[in-house]
C-alpha cells in the first residue's frame, strides 16, 4: 500500500481518446433522471458512451431518456421489462463498447471531474480499478469526508481493507464509485432477480483487482433517504432471500480464493450485522415484525458453531462475543442490555466526554 498527498490527476482533451462507458439504470426516477443523466454529460472527459437502461418504468423515466438521447449522440436508451438493477446493469455492460466501465444510478450525480479523475488515476498507477469516496446527501445536510490524498492498493490489500469494512477507505459493495477496467469484470456478472447485487460483484471485482487506486475524495453524490429507493427498505422478505444468502456465498468465494481468513473477519461482520437487524427491528414498527424476529433468532442460532471462530478473528472486539453468547442464551436478557446500555451507559460516556472537553477548554 502506498499513500500519495495531494493526488490531482487529468487527463487533457487531446489526450482522451480511450472510451468510458457509464451505465445508469433507471426505474421510476422521473424526479432525479435528467440531473443524474446532465452530471455524465457534463464531465470534462468527454470520450463517453452513456447507457441508460430504462428498467419498464410506468412514470415519465423513458420518455425523459429519450428526450436526452435526442440531445446528445452519446446517450443510447434501451428500454425493456422490469427486471430490477442487478439484469438493467448486465443488459448495460453487455451493451457496453469502452475499454472501461462506470456505474451511476439514476437517482444520484456525479461531479464534473469524476471520470476524469478515476481514469486519470488508473493510468498513472497502471490500476485495473479506481474507487472513490462519495458524499452522502441527507434531505437535510450533506456529509463528506474527503481527504486530499490518494492510495494505491496492491493485489488483494483493498480486498482486505473491504472485507475488514474499514472505515478510513470507503470501498465499500457500491458499484457507482467505481471505475474498471473492461478486462476485470470477464466472468462476472450481478445475480439478476435480486436485491443487494452489489455484495458479490464488488467481492469478486476486488479479489481479481491486481492493482487498485483510491482516491479519498468525494466525487460521486448519493442520495440517503430518497422514499422507495430499495436501499432505504429496512428489514424485508429480500432480507432472508437475497442478502443473507449473498453473505453466505460472500464467506464461500473467499475460503474459496484461500483467504480463510478474511471468511473469518467477513462473518464476523455478518453475525455483528445479524445482531444489528435484530435490534432495530425490536425498535420498530415494521409490518410482520414478529416474524422476521423468529427468522432472525433462526438464522443467529443456525450459525452457532461458527461464533468461535469468527468472534476470534484478529479486529473483533470480545465485547461483541458476549453479546452473542448472551442472545443465544436468553434473547430477552440480550434486550434488557441493550435497552441498559443506549439508556445509561452511552449517555453516561457523552456526558463524561462533554465533561472532559469542558475541562480541557478551560485549562
Amino acid at each position: 500500500m502506498r499513500i500519495i498527498e495531494h493526488f490531482h490527476p487529468s487527463i487533457s482533451i487531446r489526450n482522451q481518446t480511450v472510451l468510458i462507458s457509464v451505465i445508469i439504470a433507471a426505474y421510476n426516477i422521473e424526479e432525479y433522471i435528467k440531473r443524474g443523466i446532465d452530471s455524465v454529460r457534463s464531465q470534462t472527459y468527454g470520450n463517453l458512451e452513456i447507457i441508460v437502461v430504462d428498467d419498464g418504468s410506468t412514470d415519465a423515466t423513458g420518455v425523459i431518456c429519450d428526450r436526452l438521447a435526442a440531445q446528445d449522440a452519446r446517450i443510447r436508451v434501451i428500454h425493456k421489462k422490469n427486471g430490477g438493477p442487478a439484469d438493467a446493469r448486465n443488459v448495460g455492460i453487455a451493451a457496453a463498447r469502452g475499454s472501461y466501465i462506470g456505474f451511476v444510478d439514476g437517482d444520484d450525480w456525479i461531479d464534473p471531474d469524476m471520470y476524469e479523475k478515476m481514469l486519470g488515476a488508473m493510468r498513472e498507477q497502471d490500476a485495473d480499478l479506481a474507487v472513490c469516496r462519495y458524499r452522502q446527501v441527507h434531505k437535510t445536510h450533506t456529509e463528506d469526508g474527503s481527504v486530499d490524498r490518494a492510495v494505491v492498493f496492491e493485489e488483494q490489500e483493498a480486498l482486505q481493507y473491504y472485507v475488514q469494512e474499514t472505515k478510513e477507505y470507503v470501498i465499500q459493495n457500491a458499484a457507482w464509485n467505481k471505475l474498471y477496467r473492461r478486462q476485470l469484470l470477464t466472468g462476472i456478472a450481478f445475480p439478476e432477480g435480486k436485491w443487494y447485487e452489489d455484495i458479490m460483484f464488488a467481492t469478486m471485482a476486488l479479489a481479481h483487482a491486481k492493482r487498485c487506486v483510491y482516491l479519498d475524495t468525494a466525487y460521486y453524490n448519493y442520495i440517503i433517504d430518497r422514499e422507495g429507493s430499495i436501499m432505504n427498505t429496512q428489514i424485508n422478505p429480500r432480507t432472508f432471500t437475497d442478502q443473507i444468502p449473498a453473505y453466505y456465498e460472500k464467506t464461500k468465494f473467499l475460503k474459496e480464493l484461500g483467504r480463510e481468513d478474511l471468511a473469518d473477519i467477513h462473518d464476523y461482520f455478518f453475525y455483528k450485522r445479524l445482531l444489528l437487524f435484530y435490534d432495530r427491528l425490536q425498535k420498530s414498527n415494521a409490518s410482520g415484525k414478529e416474524q422476521y424476529l423468529e427468522q432472525i433468532t433462526q438464522v443467529i442460532r443456525d450459525n452457532r458453531e461458527h461464533y468461535a471462530r469468527a468472534y476470534h478473528c484478529p479486529v473483533a472486539d470480545p465485547r461483541d462475543y458476549e453479546k452473542m453468547k448472551l442472545f443465544l442464551k436468553s434473547p430477552a436478557r440480550y434486550r434488557r442490555r441493550i435497552r441498559w446500555e443506549e439508556q445509561v451507559v452511552i449517555p453516561l460516556k457523552v456526558a463524561a466526554k462533554r465533561c472532559l472537553n469542558h475541562m480541557k477548554k478551560r485549562g
